[in-house]
């Protein structure tokens, strides 16, 4: 079993916009079984909305303009990169949180590309392993994490192969403490995590409060003024990690 650690870049905007966030960087490590490193990949990716990347996007990344201008488009590179991994059977997928994953099913969907090799693939949030390891509930970036673990980052942050490299750095210090039976498969959420943290925090308002509300109630009391709930696919998907979050309570 290999393992592949990916990360990528995707453009930003200073407005708000209906038109899709795209990949712009590919970048992916490939470790064998023991931890060894057994290839790389890197692409540029030349997106098909915002083309001009904007100032701070080109000042995080420090990807050129006519770099960027001189790539191949998504379907070419997913498809290159698709044949360097090969068979899903035959590597994990690592990932510093699940905006990666997610990013990429989004630019197989709109260039109506198969997406069924992406969303069959199992992935390990390494994030979530990180936190579990050091008992914290608060997000951390790739290079505070190697900070922690007195490992020295090297490369040029948020440029997709260096974050990648880097990434692969911690999977191999903590590898023996992660549990890969928490691995993933890519599934849709139809709300943000900011809104699920509003939840999770509402439900421990209202048990210290001791005023248990039915789903119907509470969705009214506290969040109707919040949270817009006209699509009836996060309204579902909000009520059960309300329930779940009232389990873990019990």
């Amino acid at each position: 079993m290999d393992y592949i650690i990916l990360d990528i870049e995707f453009n930003g905007r200073k407005f708000a916009s209906d038109l899709p966030m795209e990949v712009i960087e590919i970048g992916a490590v490939r470790l064998d079984s023991s931890l060894k490193p057994a290839g790389e990949f890197s692409s540029l990716v030349k997106p098909v909305y915002f083309s001009k990347l904007n100032p701070f996007i080109r000042k995080k990344t420090g990807i050129p303009q006519h770099e960027i201008d001189a790539a191949p488009g998504f379907p070419s590179v997913i498809a290159e990169f698709e044949s360097w991994l090969g068979s899903g059977d035959s590597f994990l997928l690592v990932t510093w949180g699940g905006e990666d994953i997610k990013r990429i099913v989004f630019d197989t969907r709109m260039h109506k590309l198969n997406e069924a090799y992406w969303t069959g693939l199992h992935y390990f949030d390494l994030l979530k392993g990180y936190l579990r390891y050091k008992k914290v509930s608060n997000d951390v970036s790739v290079e505070a994490a190697l900070q922690e673990l007195n490992l020295v980052p090297e490369g040029s942050a948020h440029r997709a192969l260096d974050d990648a490299r880097m990434t692969s750095e911690v999977f191999r210090k903590i590898f023996a403490e992660l549990d890969f039976s928490l691995k993933q498969q890519y599934k849709d959420q139809f709300s943000n995590s900011k809104e699920r943290r509003l939840v999770k925090n509402a439900v421990r308002t209202m048990l210290a409060q001791k005023k248990p509300q039915t789903w119907e109630a509470f969705a009214e009391s506290e969040l109707a003024a919040k949270i817009p709930l006209t699509d009836p696919r996060k309204t579902a998907e909000l009520r059960d990690y309300f329930l779940a979050e009232l389990e873990k309570k019990k």
